[in-house]
């Protein structure tokens, strides 16, 4: 089997599971969202487009479709830092553009990751044995080891028998991005008063939480203005996305293919 992309394969998997209706189709984007992604391609092809291709599928510098910088960018937050700062040691330089600009190039990158989506497809009955490429034993070691995953995962307790709950394209979309879960947030305001509650909104200047159950209070808070503990049920699988091999990758899955 050729060895696809590990990006390539996340964001074929999640279109698998369905994560937008098949039969309405995926969201629709505002007029706004439409003329910021207009702006966005322009400025890109403009500023972007020598080093990484005017369509942002690679040239002289890397694929950003596929990037996995953009994949956790949430609204230019991690791209927007790539453009002011460059990254000198592979040759890309400091942009000087504004933050609207910026906003508008993440809001381009984004839709092209969603258009590569949107336009994927893989059978649910996509059979296992395409997938069992890799070696368990070598698994089950980047399981125990590398990989991290028995601080929060054990074989006989949460993940005994998953290989029987889920079809060969579930296991693996689970396997590299599960659910999203609720990110929480304790905010500490000046005074020594800490409230907590579910992260609604956070960028690098404001966050928001929601206080109790979806219907409780909202709050928002300077983030300069006050101290901010994250706790992100899913980070360890974001911090391992962007670092696990191909090869990896197919051994984690063929050990996890043989909890039965």
């Amino acid at each position: 089997m050729p060895k696809i992309p590990i990006l390539l394969t996340a964001a074929l998997l999640l279109s698998a599971l369905g994560l937008y209706s098949k039969t309405q189709g995926p969201p629709q984007p505002t007029p706004e969202e439409r003329a910021a992604v207009d702006r966005g391609r322009l400025q890109f092809q403009q500023a972007c487009g020598f080093c990484h291709g005017p369509d942002a599928t690679g040239a002289r510098g890397p694929d950003l479709v596929r990037s996995p910088l953009v994949a956790h960018d949430v609204k230019g937050n991690l791209i927007g830092e790539v453009i002011r700062n460059g990254r000198p040691d592979k040759g890309m330089p400091a942009l000087p553009l504004s933050a609207e600009q910026i906003g508008d190039i993440a809001a381009f990158l984004h839709a092209r990751t969603r258009e590569a989506v949107e336009s994927s497809g893989v059978p649910s009955d996509y059979p296992f044995e395409k997938l069992l490429t890799g070696n368990a034993e070598k698994g089950k070691a980047f399981f125990e080891g590398a990989g991290g995953c028995s601080k929060c995962h054990q074989p006989t307790g949460d993940l005994a028998g998953i290989a029987k709950k889920y079809n060969a394209i579930e296991l693996e979309a689970h396997m590299l991005y599960p659910e999203e879960k609720p990110v929480l947030a304790t905010v500490t305001l000046p005074g020594g008063e800490q409230l907590s509650g579910t992260v609604t909104h956070l960028d690098e200047f404001t966050v928001g939480i929601r206080i109790g159950d979806k219907n409780g209070w909202y709050r928002s808070f300077a983030r300069s203005k006050a101290k901010v503990k994250l706790e992100d049920p899913l980070e360890a699988h974001r911090q391992l996305l962007p670092k696990i091999s191909q090869v990896q990758m197919h051994d984690l899955f063929r050990y996890l293919y043989s909890l039965q």
